[in-house]
């Protein structure tokens, strides 16, 4: 977790997932990149005749959002030691996805939107865009990350061997901190299995693995969803992590069948890796 990026539109959950960063950078001892993106009108491509486009107006507004950037950075990064920050003219998903690439970045940490349901954070928005496509692990967050200091980490999963290289790069991620790691299998009545037989297979996915702390737990719910929200609740994780499908992101465990009545309280970080 050398680098880490942190797109940011000024908004309220971009500064949530600022705070997290901060921290996370600080345990970690990580480089943050702070980016901005602008999308500029087309005016500013073509300069012909008939535009409205004025440049003087659009290199005030740039410098405004470059002095903005600079005091967003002070505001939320002065504890940090190296924090670069940058302003792109790209759309957010397209620039996001290119200045990871082009820097080499280990980890994204994007703040979400979204009320109560953890469906209207991770999908049909730019978060989930980029947890769908990015091969860099994603943080998505909607809760203010200020005081975060992680001592429960779950890691929900099948634990059927394609999960293996989410699983390393998730162990990569941990080692950053002193975290006890719960390791969880949901039972439900359309995919049920006795707590026997998914035991002794996560027990031998993780036999490569020098694990010290951590906990094997199978838990039942109605949902996989529910499941891993309510587990997650119940023993105060910080982080809930999980590997996900390029082809459908996060659609194949969050369809649209997520409860309303969980509370926003019970929204925690996501730590996603594609496989």
């Amino acid at each position: 977790m050398k680098k880490i990026l942190v797109p940011t539109d000024f908004s309220k959950p971009s500064e949530y997932a600022s705070k997290l960063a901060s921290k996370l950078a600080e345990k970690a001892n990580s480089e943050v990149h702070l980016l901005h993106m602008v999308e500029l009108p087309t005016g500013i491509i073509d300069m012909g005749s008939g535009t409205n486009f004025s440049i003087p107006e659009s290199m005030l507004y740039i410098r405004k959002v470059r002095d903005r950037l600079i005091d967003y950075k002070q505001q939320f990064f002065s504890r940090n030691e190296i924090v670069k920050h940058a302003i792109r003219f790209q759309n957010p998903y397209d620039g996001i996805c290119d200045y990871a690439k082009k820097h080499n970045v280990d980890l994204i940490i994007m703040g979400a939107k979204g009320h109560t349901n953890l469906e209207e954070i991770l999908i049909g928005s730019n978060t989930e865009k980029i947890v769908r496509n990015s091969e860099i692990p994603v943080i998505a967050t909607k809760k203010n990350g200020e005081n975060f200091d992680p001592k429960n980490f779950v890691f929900a999963s099948s634990f059927k061997p394609e999960k293996n290289q989410a699983f390393e790069r998730f162990l990569e991620f941990a080692s950053n901190f002193d975290s006890k790691i719960h390791l969880l299998r949901i039972n439900t009545p359309q995919k049920f299995e006795n707590t026997q037989e998914t035991n002794q297979r996560i027990k031998n996915f993780i036999k490569k693995y020098d694990l010290k702390n951590y906990t094997i737990n199978v838990y039942n719910d109605s949902s996989i969803e529910k499941g891993i929200l309510n587990f997650s609740n119940k023993i105060n994780a910080d982080i809930i992590a999980l590997a996900t499908h390029g082809r459908s992101g996060l659609s194949h465990i969050f369809n649209g069948s997520i409860t309303r009545h969980l509370s926003k309280k019970s929204i925690k970080p996501m730590l996603t890796f594609k496989i």
